[in-house]
């Protein structure tokens, strides 16, 4: 089977995270919400995206049956889009779900003319907004963990560590020594080649994905999913990180995403609650203006390439665009601009040549190749993102 994951308004409203990827590709649980449907359906999966993006997250050509890939798959919901027939689409009120067209000719998926509507009653997981990844986390990191090993039996587990239940999965090549990892509280997933260095604590829910590190003395609270070639340490909970980032060092994360290419200085810090307990609010890059969350506790929205240095403080609901470069005392202001370099007192432009030497370098590293396609990405958001860079 193939199937396209199409975006919808959820692209607009989960910016700065969505400038540089589909929203399926986003990590919420284990997994991604393609590979979510990938391994749900058995299928190939493509994108159906902003013109810019699809240039590297490429469509399936032949594929006929398209699903909104803001939402996360679950049983009933996988079998309700199994029924449709050729030329049936699945809403839940106006929400498009998914349609199986009759042959691959375009498709206006904002009025679905010519399509008979299947209406769905059930409730499922969708993302919207930034915050809802971390919000929805522990929901679909125990989903994934289920799905990833059931039927499996885990890699054998040192006896030098302490075990609270046996909700715990190692897969290949996986090492923990020397911790103490607690499942009473949710499943606890260790991605292939991943390790836990000595003296950390881990209370599930808890993902560390392939080729990750928890360095030593780590204490990370459940709801965490830290993606795969990444390094962390210090405090987190209830975060996200998408993949190829770093939070290497002491200081406290909590109620966070963090994308792809990000890196963390030692000792930073963000508030995940508000002095006066008020509710949080966040930059909407659609309204231009702070939304409120209707949350006590959020943290921090960085995108894509973002970095911070040494002992940054992040207010509460700070949210950092792509490639933001961000450093110096005092706290910054709770929305960064894309590729804004500065701090507290004050920024200029991170110019897109000084950008690509830095993530030129910052690829070399991981063997991964900062090629022109990545470029170009960057370059069309740098330039979707200039209006917000009013220095």
């Amino acid at each position: 089977m193939k199937i396209n994951l199409f975006d919808d308004a959820a692209w607009l409203s989960l910016r700065p995270l969505t400038f540089t990827r589909p929203v399926a590709d986003l990590r919420v649980g284990i997994l991604t919400i393609s590979e979510k449907w990938a391994l749900w359906l058995k299928a190939e999966t493509g994108f159906s995206t902003i013109p810019y993006l699809e240039l590297k997250f490429k469509p399936q050509p032949a594929a006929l049956l398209f699903i909104n890939g803001s939402i996360c798959p679950d049983e009933a919901l996988v079998e309700s889009i199994l029924a449709l027939k050729p030329g049936e689409c699945l809403k839940k009120g106006t929400l498009l779900i998914a349609y199986l067209g009759k042959d691959a000719a375009p498709f206006d998926a904002a009025t679905a003319d010519g399509f008979l509507m299947k209406a769905y009653t059930g409730d499922f997981k969708r993302l919207l907004y930034p915050e809802d990844i971390f919000k929805n986390n522990d929901v679909e990191l125990r989903k994934d963990f289920k799905l990833l090993t059931q039927g499996r039996q885990s890699a054998v587990i040192s006896h030098t560590n302490t075990l609270l239940g046996d909700d715990i999965f190692l897969e290949e090549g996986a090492k923990v020594e020397c911790s103490t990892l607690n499942s009473l509280t949710g499943p606890i997933y260790i991605g292939k080649n991943a390790e836990i260095w000595e003296g950390s604590h881990i209370r599930g829910s808890f993902a560390l994905c392939d080729n990750s590190q928890v360095k030593m003395g780590a204490k990370i609270y459940g709801q965490t999913t830290i993606g795969p070639y990444c390094r962390v340490g210090g405090e987190i909970n209830n975060a996200v990180i998408w993949g190829y980032s770093s939070k290497g060092h002491e200081g406290y994360l909590g109620n966070a995403v963090i994308g792809q290419w990000c890196n963390i200085g030692a000792d930073s810090n963000n508030s995940n609650l508000k002095n006066n307990y008020a509710e949080v609010k966040l930059w909407d890059y659609a309204k231009e203006a702070f939304r409120k969350t209707g949350l006590q506790f959020c943290g921090l929205i960085m995108a894509d390439h973002a970095k911070c240095g040494i002992n940054t403080m992040f207010n509460t609901g700070t949210v950092a665009g792509v490639s933001a470069n961000i450093f110096g005392a005092g706290f910054p202001r709770n929305f960064v601009p894309d590729f804004a370099w500065g701090g507290a007192q004050g920024y200029e432009t991170y110019t897109l040549q000084k950008m690509f030497d830095t993530a030129e370098k910052v690829y070399e590293r991981r063997a991964v190749p900062f090629d022109q396609l990545e470029k170009d990405i960057l370059t069309k958001v740098f330039e979707l993102t200039r209006p917000h860079r009013r220095f």
